[in-house]
Formats: C-alpha cells, sequence, structure tokens
C-alpha cells in the first residue's frame, strides 16, 4: 500500500476472520440487462448432482452484471434437448436466449452437453460437449460453460474460470486480553467458492500477486523479521526466498513473459525501482532519485515499468522506459495517484485516486488522458483487473470491515465478496489458466 510504503511502513493492522468462503452480493448491474433462461440440466443414468451447473451458470451470468437470468420457478418448462425447446414459452417471459442440457454419468466421469438458444429469431446458435470431467470438476464445468455464453453473446471471452488470490487473518485473543493474528495467504474461485490456504504465518504477508502463466504467485513475508519477497509454486508448494536486504523489500510485480519481478528495495538507502532476473539472479536499478519510488508494474509489452512517486511532492505514477531509463509523469489529476495497474491492452490504467479526502478505485485512459471514478465505497485500494479487462478486484470498507469488491471498467455493475467471518485484504485476479 502506497500509504503505508510513503511513510517507509509496510505493515498496518488487519483484522480479518477465520478461512470462509466469501459471500456475493450484488449491489448493482447495467441498465437493461439481457434476459436469459437457464433451464435446470438434466441428469442422465445416475444420481442427482452434487453441484447445480445450471445454478452456477445462472449465478455467473448475473454476476457479470450483463444478463438477468430468469427465476427458475417462473419457468413454464424445463427442456433438455432441442425437441423440448418451445419458443413461444419463453417469449412470455420475455427471455431472450435459452440455454439447455444434460448431464450423463459415464463411469464416474461426467459428460456435459449444452444448447444456447436465440428465442426471439428461433435459432440455435451454440452446441457444445464437454466429454469428460469428475465430480471434483463440475464447478469448472459450469465456469467453462459460462466463459463460452458469456463470450458468444458479449464478444468478451468470460473469466469465471480464473481464480483470486487475497490475504485474510485470523484474529486471536488470548486469555490475558492479547490479540495474536494469524496471517493466511488464500486462493479461490473468481466468485469466492472454494477457498484453500496457501500458506500460514504469524506474520503478515503483504502484495499477493500471480505470475502470468498462473502456476506460482510472489508476495511479501515479514516470517524472517523483516520483509522479504517470496515466490511459491501452486502445484508443489514449494516456496523460495527471492530478497533478504536490509530495509523494505516489496512490492513484487511480474514481467508479461514471467522472466522478471520488479520490485522495491530500500537496500541502498532509498527505496527505489529495480528488475530481478528469475534465472540468473540478477538485480537491476531502474530508478535514481532521491524520493520514494514504490509499487512497479508492468506495461502492457513488457518495456516500461509504471510506479508510484512522490518526487513531485506528492504520490503520482510514473513510467519509467527499460531501454533508455527515461522517466514520464502518467498522472496529472487530483493530489494522490498510486497503486496503478494497466490493463492487458495497453489501454487503461487503474488506480487509488483521492477526490475530497476519500480513496476511490479510477481508470484513466492513456491515449486520452481522460480520469474515471469507478467506485463509491470508503478506502479503496489493491486494484487488481481481471484478464478480460471487463472487471477489476478491490478492498475497501464497508461497515468498519474489510471485504473485497468487484467493479466494471465502465462502472456499471459492481458486487461484494465479504468474508462471512472476518475481513479480507490484498486481492489480485489470475490470468488465464492453459
Amino acid at each position: 500500500m502506497v500509504r503505508q510504503c510513503l511513510a517507509l511502513v509496510f505493515l498496518w493492522a488487519l483484522c480479518l476472520g477465520a478461512q470462509a468462503q466469501l459471500t456475493i452480493e450484488i449491489t448493482r448491474g447495467v441498465d437493461n440487462p439481457t434476459r436469459i433462461a437457464v433451464a435446470p440440466l438434466e441428469m442422465v443414468g445416475g444420481p442427482g448432482l452434487p453441484e447445480d451447473i445450471s445454478r452456477i451458470i445462472e449465478d455467473n451470468l448475473r454476476r457479470s452484471g450483463q444478463f438477468s437470468p430468469i427465476a427458475r420457478e417462473d419457468m413454464l418448462s424445463f427442456p433438455h434437448r432441442e425437441q423440448d425447446v418451445h419458443f413461444r414459452d419463453w417469449r412470455v417471459l420475455d427471455a431472450e436466449y435459452l440455454i439447455v442440457g444434460r448431464v450423463e454419468n459415464v463411469s464416474g466421469l461426467y459428460q456435459v452437453h449444452y444448447d444456447l438458444y436465440d428465442v426471439l429469431n428461433e435459432r440455435k446458435i451454440l452446441s457444445k460437449q464437454i466429454v469428460e470431467g469428475s465430480e471434483r470438476q463440475l464447478r469448472d464445468i459450469a465456469h467453462a460453460i459460462s466463459d463460452r455464453v458469456y463470450e458468444s453473446l458479449t464478444g468478451i471471452p468470460g473469466a469465471f474460470s480464473t481464480e483470486i488470490i487475497y490475504v485474510e487473518v485470523l484474529r486471536n485473543r488470548t486469555q490475558s486480553g492479547e490479540i495474536n493474528d494469524t496471517f493466511r495467504l488464500m486462493r479461490a474461485d473468481a466468485d469466492g467458492a472454494r477457498p484453500t490456504m496457501l500458506l500460514e504465518s504469524d506474520q503478515p504477508i503483504l502484495s499477493p500477486v500471480w505470475s502470468p502463466d498462473g502456476r506460482r504467485v510472489a508476495y511479501v513475508s515479514f516470517e524472517t523479521t523483516r520483509p522479504a519477497i517470496f515466490v511459491q509454486n501452486l502445484a508443489t508448494g514449494e516456496r523460495e526466498q527471492l530478497t533478504d536486504f536490509q530495509g523494505l523489500n516489496g512490492a513484487p510485480a511480474w514481467s508479461p513473459d514471467g522472466k522478471k519481478l520488479a520490485l522495491t528495495l530500500s537496500k541502498d538507502g532509498n527505496p527505489e525501482i529495480y528488475t530481478l532476473d528469475i534465472d540468473s539472479g540478477n538485480f537491476t536499478r531502474m530508478t535514481q532519485h532521491f524520493a520514494i519510488d514504490t509499487e512497479p508494474s508492468w506495461t502492457a509489452d513488457g518495456k516500461g515499468i509504471i510506479f508510484t512517486s512522490n518526487r513531485g511532492g506528492e504520490p503520482q505514477i510514473y513510467q519509467v522506459t527499460l531501454a533508455n531509463g527515461r522517466v514520464e509523469r502518467l498522472t496529472f489529476e487530483g493530489d494522490y495517484n498510486a497503486r496503478g495497474r494497466i490493463s492487458r491492452d495497453g489501454r487503461t490504467m487503474v488506480m487509488v485516486h483521492q477526490r475530497n479526502d476519500v480513496f476511490h478505485i479510477a481508470a484513466q485512459d492513456l491515449e486520452t488522458g481522460t480520469l474515471r471514478i469507478l467506485t463509491e465505497t470508503y478506502l479503496d485500494e489493491s486494484p487488481s483487473i481481471a484478464p478480460n479487462g471487463a472487471m477489476l478486484i478491490y478492498a475497501t470498507n464497508r461497515n468498519d470491515k474489510g471485504v473485497l469488491a468487484v467493479v466494471s471498467l465502465d462502472a456499471g455493475t459492481r458486487y461484494f465478496l465479504p468474508s462471512e467471518q472476518g475481513d479480507v485484504r490484498e486481492p489480485a485476479w489470475s490470468p488465464y489458466f492453459d
């Protein structure tokens, strides 16, 4: 967090709860969302499904803000095959699109066939079969169907099959009244389901970030009594400590090719931006200034690094070109802009922006310089953009509790992902998985 980093402090108080699944509270969607019906999938040749695939698809599409699913209890029929579809039943409900399908259990593996129909034009626009999946993969299958339907109807790739990482802390009160915090690095589906713990520590964990291939995460841990940067393999759990310098070791950010990390180090006396070549272990200093330079993030083409600096007297976002070391200022509106992140297409930069003494998430068009406020909550921080560039996740404060929230880049859609038992912080959205 830049507010703490600019004060040369990386610790802050997090009042978080025990490990629990995040819940979804949708507070805003686009005007006139597309009406879609997701008929319950038929189970063929086996017992009922342990996961309601249709319901997960319905929830995914609703959460995008682009769709208004028709309530199951309002449906006049439950078709499973093309011959069962009577379009008049769905026109009565003002449905524009319809999803039907069936699931078959074949020797313990599930085969799912689904069709997407244009109700108004009475035509099939998508027909797919997911060959097989285990019981544990039923939710993955639902997310994959959601992605395909979303892209077919919006032209934008879906991001329902992606994941998030975030930090939570369990606050423990001893018999003597002392409070000891347990920090946890968590991984979950993009909708907050299936949370798993990657790391638990009695020392703070900060700034988690995904590698571009989604196979590793980098983060800051204080387990060695001072901040150090670690990389963890998600498949094996193997961890490697990359830095052990005196002073600040923070804010890791992967290069687009996954070969380097940008980071903030104060090993030479002042917080500066460095890059670390993962294979060779070589550090290269990228900034040279008496001010505090922190919170690096790469440009979409990997040729530059954006960062927060108070070299102009107040926190603003700058960019350094790797080839020549040239530094230019990117933000000019407002007296506080920090934690910049650039979308994959290189067009939009999101950031923490202060307006009227309140911290919001804002987006700046890097071609026109136009700045838009995206959020209306309080103490908004840590924005991370979904790989399809349609949504971003951030941390905020709601009813004196730390929660995660998601907002669309056009600010038309918003929902919250609060923890059932405590506060959560430091979210990062995954890339697409191979």
